[in-house]
């Protein structure tokens, strides 16, 4: 029976593997002028002469070789290595190494510590042990820059001849006294350069790979088994056309994964990243074109071409002037409506920037060519809010309009479904109501889905299947336009990265008028009650304020979170319902406080908001179910608490509740006033640069899947560190959906393999609304 790859490389390493990758890398932009078409040395400026490129050995990659089964002793390490995912050959090459560190130095070695060292083999010897059944020891003499000890080997009287004096080891084991090192793991050190003597400073150092690791086995373990597995570095096929390479200047594939397990410097261990951080964001960038290509290929949409009649009016009938951004955005969704292609676009934009009108504007648009026009939001109290917002706004236009909620009575039901099915009904908010398979739409040709990062695809998806209309299967290939909205504004790289199969556009102008918002940490005794009374302040001069708290009661599981770059958070989230009583009998005492969390029923909470908003009530203290979607312009501070608990376009959010009317507003963040958060929101306004500097310190999340959080983070890419290589790697996504949209292309058939390797056959089907 054959052995499989890498089976004793745990227990001893085999001789040093015959076939390798050639380093070699192509031509930067830079260096092709001076030498066109001649190859470099890994990461090297260096052009290969004409002598190393004629005995650079020539491979054909075989891949079906990685898929060979890791040969690992049964137990616990083999469980472990499966709960890793190391299953075969393929797997265990993927496995990339967290982090890179010298080896310890023979003279460095402590007593009883446990330690990696890279020496050389002076000598070496077998002699018997007493104790009977026990195989003969080896000892050898072996030594670095620094100094030289014994290696003992138990039980592998066979290293004696595998292992003869120069040759190069790492070593795993434990320091004992005498010089002695006892070895539990060794393999051959091969990857050490030429005339550096192991240990030694400078390049020549051995930089040792450190591995994700679990109970069962250990990182040396795992980089015994990848040395074992060296030879099949070579068997790893390239996926990338040879132009593309060239043009982006990246190495090959078997030389990048080498360059990250075996680095002989840290030059390597960059340029190797790049190319496999590169291969990611293109099969994402891939996958979001494909899928945006093929819903426009496959679904057709209702064409609104007509001349505008109603939405012309409705414009200039609104109570405000229309920003530079709002018109640019009409525009440009008024081209892709006018269009038989389902318009899928994206609207973020700042706090306050007018998102509402610019969608109630596309709306009309379907209403007005005799269709129908939904507006789906996440929460019943956004949703309740929209409506009232919609028919603010709608003015003295005779459109019907209704809201659909869980909490919606049955009578009321009842007639809101059969006025949608007959087409009497042109205008629907709603929740997740919207997508129950009673509802049924007449002519269902524009949806707006508000904070859709909040929906899954799913619940998307069943949205989009209701422009299939009544009759079913002759309306099947219908879609209607979707207008994806976000109060969150989003950096370009981030869009790219999450959104990169919609349009975008952004609104950064604020309509005249909004107030700018002074913003203070509050953090100590001292400060807190100079809050407190700039609060009243304000209250007595006959304006309304907002207290939010993180949680609703405080026997909610809260665990502590660490701020990015600072100390622990101590679990002692504050809780409305708690504040919200504490503050009526002391700091707001003979002030009308009420109270709003997402766990009311529908009527108190519609109750509390109708008191604030009117000015019934002068406190609203609630959760962060009013980040979105509330206008209260006589509302002018906001103490947040807990501040540092909140991202930081979360906090911007909420921030954008204050700051509506015509009086100077005040945003008072409690929290620790070293929080890096907490200073962004202090010191900027614009919630584009606050969303850099969010992505900055949370980076980017989970992309691509049926699960809004997305299949999984990126392993090798980091965003938003990565962004120029996003950037090319959309520019080449883009050239080849344009010549092989669906990679039938033999320079493109790895390129395929690999992305239904990366993501299954489902992510690639067209978007679904």
């Amino acid at each position: 029976m054959a052995r499989t790859v890498a089976a004793a490389a745990v227990v001893a390493s085999g001789p040093p593997p015959t076939a390798q990758s050639p380093h070699v890398d192509v031509p930067n932009r830079r260096s092709a002028a001076a030498s066109p078409g001649r190859p470099r040395a890994f990461a090297q400026r260096r052009a290969l002469t004409e002598a190393e490129l004629r005995d650079a050995p020539v491979h054909w990659p075989h891949p079906s070789l990685l898929a060979q089964a890791l040969d690992l002793p049964a137990g616990r390490m083999a469980d472990a290595a499966a709960a890793l995912g190391l299953t075969d050959v393929g797997r265990l090459i993927m496995h990339l190494p967290r982090d890179r560190r010298e080896a310890r130095t023979v003279a460095a070695l402590a007593l009883g510590e446990q330690a990696t060292v890279a020496v050389e083999i002076r000598s070496i010897a077998a002699r018997p042990v007493r104790r009977r059944g026990m195989r003969p020891l080896v000892e050898a003499t072996v030594f670095d820059a620094t100094g030289s000890m014994r290696a003992v080997f138990f039980n592998q009287p066979w290293l004696v001849k595998r292992y003869p004096a120069g040759t190069r080891l790492i070593l795993h084991g434990k320091a004992e006294a005498g010089r002695r090192f006892r070895v539990a793991y060794h393999a051959i050190g091969d990857d050490i350069a030429d005339g550096d003597t192991p240990g030694s400073d400078g390049e020549g150092a051995e930089l040792v790979a450190h591995y994700a690791a679990g109970e069962g086995i250990t990182s040396t373990q795992i980089l015994m088994l990848v040395r074992g597995a060296r030879a099949a570095f070579a068997e790893v096929s390239e996926p990338l056309p040879a132009r593309m390479r060239a043009s982006e200047g990246l190495p090959d594939r078997a030389a990048a994964l080498t360059a990250m397990h075996f680095p002989r410097g840290p030059g390597e261990v960059g340029a190797a990243r790049a190319r496999l951080a590169f291969d990611e964001l293109l099969l994402a960038q891939l996958l979001f074109l494909r899928r945006r290509a093929r819903r426009r290929a496959e679904r057709s949409a209702r064409a609104l071409d007509e001349p505008a009649s109603l939405s012309t009016r409705w414009v200039a009938e609104l109570p405000f002037s229309l920003t530079g951004d709002q018109e640019a955005a009409i525009a440009e969704i008024g081209a892709d409506l006018a269009t038989t292609r389902p318009m899928q676009r994206l609207l973020m934009g700042e706090v306050g920037s007018g998102k509402t009108a610019v969608a109630l504007h596309a709306m009309l648009r379907a209403v007005e060519h005799g269709y129908q026009a939904a507006l789906m939001a996440p929460t019943e109290t956004l949703a309740e809010q929209h409506f009232a917002t919609v028919g603010r706004l709608m003015g003295a236009e005779p459109v019907p309009c209704a809201l659909l909620t869980g909490s919606t009575s049955a009578r009321r039901r009842a007639d809101t479904l059969g006025k949608l099915a007959s087409g009497e009904l042109s205008l629907i908010v709603g929740t997740h109501a919207l997508i129950e398979p009673s509802v049924v739409f007449r002519g269902l040709a524009v949806v707006v889905i508000d904070e859709q990062h909040r929906f899954g695809v799913r619940q998307r998806a069943a949205l989009d299947a209701k422009a299939a209309g009544p009759s079913g299967a002759a309306e099947t290939r219908r879609a209607p336009h979707v207008l994806h909205m976000t109060a969150t504004p989003i950096p370009r790289t981030l869009a790219l990265a999450r959104y990169a199969d919609l349009d975008v556009t952004a609104l950064h102008e604020l309509p005249l008028g909004r107030r700018p918002i002074r913003t203070a940490i509050v953090d100590g005794s001292d400060s807190r009650e100079r809050a407190y009374e700039h609060l009243r302040a304000e209250l007595r001069s006959g304006r309304q304020a907002y207290v939010v708290c993180p949680l609703v009661e405080q026997t909610e599981v809260d665990d502590d979170r660490d701020e990015p770059g600072g100390a622990s958070v101590p679990n002692e989230a504050k809780a409305a319902t708690a504040e919200y009583e504490r503050l009526a009998s002391g700091e707001l005492e003979g002030f009308t406080l009420a109270l709003l969390h997402g766990q009311m029923p529908t009527r108190e909470k519609q109750a509390a908001m109708a008191a604030f908003a009117s000015g019934a009530a002068d406190v609203l203290v609630a959760t962060t179910v009013i980040e979105v979607g509330i206008d209260v312009p006589n509302a002018t501070v906001m103490l947040i608490e807990n501040a540092e608990r909140f991202g930081i376009s979360q906090l911007h959010q909420l921030r954008g509740r204050i700051g509506r009317g015509e009086h100077d507003s005040t945003c008072l963040l409690g929290g620790p006033a070293g929080s890096r958060r907490l200073r962004a929101l202090v010191e900027h306004r614009d919630g584009f640069r606050l969303a850099e500097i969010d992505l900055h310190l949370r980076k980017e999340g989970e992309l691509v899947g049926t699960r809004q959080s997305g299949l999984s983070h990126y392993r090798v890419a980091r965003l938003p560190d990565d962004a120029h290589l996003l950037a090319r790697a959309r520019r080449q996504a883009e050239t080849i959906i344009a010549r092989d949209g669906e990679l039938v292309g033999p320079e493109h058939a790895l390129l395929a393999a690999e992305l239904a390797d990366a993501f299954g056959e489902a992510p690639g089907q067209p978007i679904p609304a």
